[in-house]
């Protein structure tokens, strides 16, 4: 039988990684971590990183294994994955693929985007805009020049704000509709799964989870990473409302309402980035079966 990697989507808190380790231990099989973030050594309670015990019972890759000091990218992610692919479908008939970045999950699975080429000066230009008035700024050129890209987008990314907006100030094309044109031929079949819990218990989720961040030592975590504030890998949800709490710019308390309502925001865009994908299939585990077996036996994949 054709190997068959299984990818598993979702919003942050739905439960993806939860199904991720029951599909894994089910195949005896490995997992790659499609997240843009969990990569990162230093950043581990505010990306909610599996725990140890799963670590050390199924090989993750991409979990801890680059620094913050690192570039790591989505062409990086999907170069590398498909070198462990290559070897591990050489001895396995499955591997579990599983995170909430979209950008990650489809240059492993589509290919990367055929970009235009910008040059120096226009990507100078927008860090500059960046560095002197901020997020808002790039999210200006984007509602003006490409409004279809706003929900396809971590808005609170500026890495990705930032490549959109060198795209829209170069070209006169839509970054919105230059995505998504590559094409590659898998040398795999691929069963693409997203969790999509009910809107309220999703939004329970989050807010939960935030608080057990922060019982966790979430702001020790910030403290820590301080001195390297200035990289844009740590202007992300979680971090920046820590910055700003630790800045003297809010109270804690706002700061973690901020955390929440930023990650319920975040998890509302990757919920529509999904949707405008193909070939998802969409599960609610309040009525569908989230077993690896169900699932594995409905879309008539062999079951070990």
């Amino acid at each position: 039988m054709k190997s068959t990697l299984i990818v598993i989507g979702g919003p942050t808190a739905s439960g993806k990684s939860a199904l991720a380790m029951n599909f894994a231990r089910h195949l005896k099989t490995e997992i790659i971590s499609a997240d843009s973030r969990q990569c990162f050594k230093e950043m581990t309670i505010g990306t909610a990183k599996p725990p140890q015990e799963d670590l050390e019972e199924i090989k993750h890759h991409f979990v801890n294994s680059h620094s913050i000091h690192q570039h790591f990218s989505a062409g990086i992610f999907a170069e590398e994955s498909q070198k462990i692919l290559s070897k591990l479908f050489k001895e396995k008939e499955y591997v579990v693929v599983v995170g909430g970045t979209g950008l990650y999950i489809r240059a492993l699975t589509d290919g990367l985007d055929v970009l235009p080429t910008v040059e120096i000066s226009t990507r100078e230009n927008v860090k500059s805009i960046y560095r002197e008035k901020g997020i808002e700024a790039l999210l200006d050129i984007i509602r003006e020049k490409d409004p279809d890209y706003l929900p396809m987008v971590d808005q609170q990314n500026p890495s990705r704000l930032m490549r959109a907006a060198e795209i829209l100030l170069q070209t006169n094309e839509k970054y919105s509709v230059l995505l998504g044109k590559a094409k590659e031929k898998l040398p795999y079949q691929v069963l693409k799964l997203v969790i999509h819990p009910e809107r309220s218990i999703l939004y329970k989720n989050i807010d939960q989870r935030v608080d057990q961040m922060m019982e966790m030592g979430m702001l020790e975590e910030v403290k820590s990473l301080i001195p390297h504030k200035a990289l844009t890998t740590l202007h992300t949800v979680g971090y920046s409302e820590m910055f700003d709490y630790l800045d003297g710019k809010t109270t804690l308390e706002y700061a973690i309402d901020k955390i929440k309502q930023h990650s319920r925001n975040y998890a509302k865009r990757q919920i529509t980035w999904f949707k405008n994908q193909d070939e998802f299939i969409f599960l609610d585990p309040a009525v569908d079966s989230l077993s690896p077996e169900d699932i594995l036996q409905s879309h008539k994949l062999s079951n070990p």
